[in-house]
């Protein structure tokens, strides 16, 4: 998978196994079932030149994740979010973030703050961090 992402034959299979992933969630764990594939395709889908296909599946995969319960990996869709951040993205965050899911608001937060702030890292602690903030802002 060297060279330039965009053209590698495999791309169109790289996004549709993280879509199967983000939409199904308990039949890919059944039958697909590999995070450090899924972690890995991220990263890489992260640094595909933004044609504006792939910007759009990638910002449909990032709302998709966003809207349901984190599961194993799900953080590094925010390599992904600040890859394709734009005005379609930062919207679709946001009405995740007012909507009725403790989750989505939770993840699209999330999602929001680090794309605002480039300089801190996507660490597992910042995630942490900001899950307990916003568990304590529910009390």
């Amino acid at each position: 998978m060297g060279g330039d992402l965009a053209t590698w034959p495999g791309l169109p299979y790289a996004l549709l196994f993280l879509e199967w992933e983000a939409r199904y969630p308990l039949e890919w764990t059944q039958h697909a079932k590999a995070w450090g594939t899924k972690e890995t395709l991220i990263r890489k889908v992260a640094r595909v030149p933004q044609e504006e296909a792939i910007k759009a599946k990638l910002t449909d995969l990032v709302e998709l994740v966003v809207h349901r319960a984190y599961r194993c990996k799900d953080r590094e869709y925010v390599r992904v979010a600040r890859a394709v951040d734009s005005a379609d993205l930062r919207g679709r965050l946001d009405r995740a973030a007012a909507s009725d899911s403790p989750w989505a608001r939770c993840h699209a937060g999330y999602v929001l703050w680090l794309i605002d702030r480039p300089d801190i890292p996507n660490t597992r602690r910042v995630w942490q961090t900001w899950v307990a903030g916003e568990a304590a802002s529910l009390l």
